[in-house]
């Protein structure tokens, strides 16, 4: 475990309080809330945090419903075919960042292998979509997010027994019934914590997002990496203090999914 620990020490625990210690610290008057307060007054960082919480909380809610139904189907699959299936889903979710970003712009940019079949079959969805827009980031966003969401619902499915849609179907319930009253509210507790995750996923997203559409489109993440790196001049201090909040609404959408997760599992209980 000491190897372990030591990463956890150096890699996570350290970063995270020199990042909280710094975004209450100011070169020029030493301790202060100031960050924050701008962080919470300033109309560019309130619309970056609604842009990065709507993108999420969509491609989420997207990636979700989709990967639900695409578990459902293979499960119906030969085992060596559902092995293969999560081998390329876990070989797709780590393909993220600048290399998924570039990617998309081979294919769908503005000069992109589809874009140019398209036009020449007498098709230009150029006026109604762009790939350096919000449509063209939520496309990447539910992209990355379906192979995860796929690999984390395919074990909760397991949860359904057999003898227990047969039980249900000698009692006269069709499959959506079965679904509706008895499949579904033992699956919800699992959709909710994949949900979560999906959520946290989005929101840390920054390579991604930034290599399409630099700092065009206002993002939370994107606002942190130019304070960093200083597009005009660097402000650090004021960077951990958006970083804070940011975190700070991840962890509370994920206590939220988990007192959602044991009520659901407290009702089920007593059903």
């Amino acid at each position: 475990m000491l190897p372990f620990l030591t990463m956890v020490l150096l890699f996570f625990i350290v970063p995270m309080l020199y990042m909280l210690i710094s975004s209450f610290t100011s070169a020029s008057t030493g301790i202060t809330v100031e960050h924050y307060k701008n962080a919470l007054t300033d109309s560019y960082i309130l619309q970056g945090f609604k842009n990065s919480i709507t993108l999420s909380l969509l491609s989420a809610f997207i990636a979700l419903i989709v990967s639900l139904l695409s578990v459902y189907t293979i499960m119906r699959f030969s085992e060596s075919l559902r092995e293969k299936i999560l081998i390329l889903s876990n070989l797709t979710s780590t393909f993220s960042g600048v290399p998924l970003a570039f990617a998309f712009i081979i294919l769908l940019g503005n000069s992109g292998l589809f874009t140019l079949l398209f036009k020449k079959w007498g098709v230009d969805f150029s006026s109604s979509f762009s790939l350096y827009s919000w449509s063209g980031l939520l496309l990447v966003y539910i992209y990355f997010q379906l192979p995860l969401a796929l690999m984390l619902l395919y074990p909760i499915y397991y949860g359904i027994q057999d003898r227990w849609k047969e039980a249900a179907s000698l009692l006269g319930a069709s499959p959506f019934v079965f679904w509706w009253k008895i499949g579904i509210p033992i699956l919800l507790p699992g959709i909710a914590g994949t949900f979560s995750v999906l959520f946290a996923n989005a929101m840390g997203a920054y390579a991604s997002a930034y290599a399409l559409t630099a700092s065009s489109y206002n993002l939370a993440s994107i606002k942190i990496g130019s304070l960093i790196k200083g597009d005009i001049f660097a402000q650090p201090e004021f960077a951990c203090a958006i970083a804070v909040l940011l975190g700070a609404t991840m962890v509370s959408a994920m206590l939220l999914n988990e007192w959602f997760i044991k009520k659901s599992r407290k009702d089920l209980a007593q059903l």
